[in-house]
């Protein structure tokens, strides 16, 4: 055999082992992709009938009556997720800004290891600390212990996005800053957080993306309202406890109802989602 036909196998050997493993990782993908597509197809198919201008605007029906809707439950989603935003992201955002521009090597690394391990609860213990805390003490579900279980869930994302958007930014730009007499919280706040802000807002979206949809610490916390909440201080309906209630109910109107929250709040995370992407897209920070 001469090297001309040795060298013409090798390569034929080359093209065959890129086509195989092209098709491996190409299966893979939609392997990982299939199950995501099965499920919002089966969710549009369920729940696209129940969504009418009704299911946006009334209040539910009582029990065994067809018709009505979830307005209380989505204004009382929003509701939830503006009071977890205030306790989740300046907390995040102040903690994620000490680890990366203060603190002792030691304390940062105890502080990281205790965010990873808080991101790794499950958000039915936030729940039921919450309702320790606050509801058994102020004898009352309310919006407000709800907000915090959602904000305290918040709080460990958006701590360790924030370090690590920071960290990126080139230490240059702190030198040339204090070189020039600018006080260090200055240097920190106008040109490192503004330098990271899209890092930032990404890790608040997701964030926010992920306790939109939480069910289990809003049972114990802010419990679900069948009527419009007038008070933060009273339990308060949204979209994951009313999807629950009516899943778990025996009537085929309510079931459809519930496809249809199921469909509203998928459709609020992947707007979320399409948000984190365009934010990510263009960098603000040079790499």
């Amino acid at each position: 055999m001469t090297m001309r036909t040795r060298r013409k196998d090798r390569h034929s050997w080359r093209k065959l082992e890129s086509a195989l493993v092209s098709g491996l990782t190409f299966c893979s993908a939609i392997i990982v992709i299939a199950p995501l597509a099965l499920v919002f197809f089966h969710v549009v198919k369920s729940g696209i009938g129940a969504v009418n201008l009704d299911f946006f605007t009334k209040l539910p029906k009582p029990v065994g009556t067809p018709g009505g809707g979830m307005a209380n439950a989505i204004v009382g989603t929003l509701e939830l997720l503006a009071l977890a935003s205030v306790i989740g992201i300046p907390v995040g955002v102040l903690g994620g800004v000490y680890l990366a521009e203060y603190g002792t090597a030691r304390v940062n690394w105890v502080l990281r290891f205790i965010a990873d391990v808080l991101n790794g609860v499950p958000s039915i213990i936030w729940g039921v600390v919450v309702y320790g805390l606050v509801v058994l003490r102020f004898k009352s579900f309310s919006a407000y212990a709800g907000g915090l279980a959602l904000g305290l869930i918040m709080v460990p994302l958006i701590l360790r996005t924030t370090e690590e958007v920071i960290l990126l930014v080139p230490a240059s730009y702190r030198e040339a800053a204090l070189a020039l007499g600018i006080a260090r919280w200055k240097t920190i706040a106008h040109i490192v957080v503004k330098t990271a802000s899209r890092g930032i807002i990404t890790g608040i979206l997701l964030a926010l993306a992920r306790v939109g949809g939480e069910t289990a610490p809003l049972l114990f916390t802010a419990f679900g309202n069948r009527f419009w909440n007038h008070d933060l201080r009273e339990p308060i309906a949204a979209l994951p406890l009313q999807i629950f209630t009516y899943a778990i109910s025996p009537y085929d109107d309510w079931h459809r109802q519930a496809w249809a929250g199921a469909l509203i709040l998928v459709t609020g995370v992947f707007c979320v989602n399409v948000l984190v992407r365009i934010f990510t897209r263009v960098r603000a920070m040079p790499v």
